[in-house]
């Protein structure tokens, strides 16, 4: 028994190939997260706290539908245990850097690991480690709540994000470094902004002109949102935004290398095949 990528052959790390399943899973949980985040601007003026009830639906629905864009990913691209143990090992390691600037204007260090990780193990990885990742955190540091499956769906897309970035197989080096530095970057403050969303409308109005109105025209409630984000986390996004890139510059071209490196060893869509006897 062999595998048809084993041998002497020279294997190239590429990231986890997503198949139609996978990619129909991945849409339907983004559609969802969508709906989640964006009902409140076009709920009517009777609605009453926003996120007060559908939270611990949205998670009951999140994690059978994580556990979906991983059997298809197994169904379309024949990923085994060594993947699950690779998705293992790398939240592990995001839960366990986040609590080492967490509160301190924005610091937070597993961002770039994130980036690094979408982008060698692909879309669909990514997406399934960034919800597990922040899920393990939140679990570690006591940070379990409303939030927390709103969190889940925003770090999925941050991760997926790096995945879907071009030049997989042939940017390598400098300009790759520069390239997930620019995207962690602006990918930071898009992740400060959706869950800033989240609290935005989950917070009761104080008549302070930013606050969300239900019921108002929804041009009217964007503007007093951007106003919102611009005077209240502004600063804690760009700590966030330059901590990622500098991190990434730094440590990224030895950990791409170490990620890619254990792709390859892993193989993970190595398929098996059997010789006739004697040969």
């Amino acid at each position: 028994m062999n595998t048809a990528m084993g041998g002497d052959r020279v294997r190239q790390a590429r990231p986890v190939r997503l198949g139609p399943r996978a990619i129909a899973a991945l849409v339907l949980i983004s559609a969802i997260g969508v709906a989640a985040f964006g009902w409140p601007l076009l709920a009517g003026p009777g609605v009453g706290p926003a996120h007060a009830q559908d939270a611990p639906w949205l998670f009951a629905a999140l994690l059978p539908l994580l556990i979906g864009v991983v059997v298809a990913m197994i169904a379309d691209s024949g990923l085994d245990a060594k993947a699950v143990a690779m998705l293992g090992v790398l939240a592990a390691v995001g839960a366990a850097l986040r609590p080492l600037g967490a509160g301190t204007a924005g610091l937070e260090p597993m961002f770039f690991l994130m980036v690094l990780s979408g982008r060698v193990l692909g879309p669909g990885f990514g997406f399934v480690l960034g919800s597990v990742t922040m899920f393990a955190s939140a679990l570690l540091t006591g940070g379990v709540g409303p939030w927390m499956p709103f969190q889940m769906l925003s770090m999925g897309w941050f991760s997926m994000g790096a995945g879907l970035l071009p030049g997989a197989d042939r940017l390598r080096g400098r300009a790759e470094s520069l390239l997930l530095a620019g995207y962690g970057f602006v990918a930071s403050f898009a992740y400060g902004t959706v869950m800033n969303l989240f609290g935005w409308v989950t917070v009761p109005p104080a008549g302070s002109g930013v606050s969300f109105v239900a019921g108002d025209p929804l041009a009217e409630n964007l503007v007093r949102f951007l106003a919102y984000c611009l005077a209240t986390s502004l600063g804690w996004d760009l700590g966030r935004a330059v901590l990622t890139a500098v991190l990434t510059l730094a440590v990224g071209p030895a950990l791409l290398k170490a990620l890619r490196r254990a792709t390859r060893r892993a193989n993970f869509e190595a398929q098996v095949t059997f010789d006739a006897p004697g040969a």
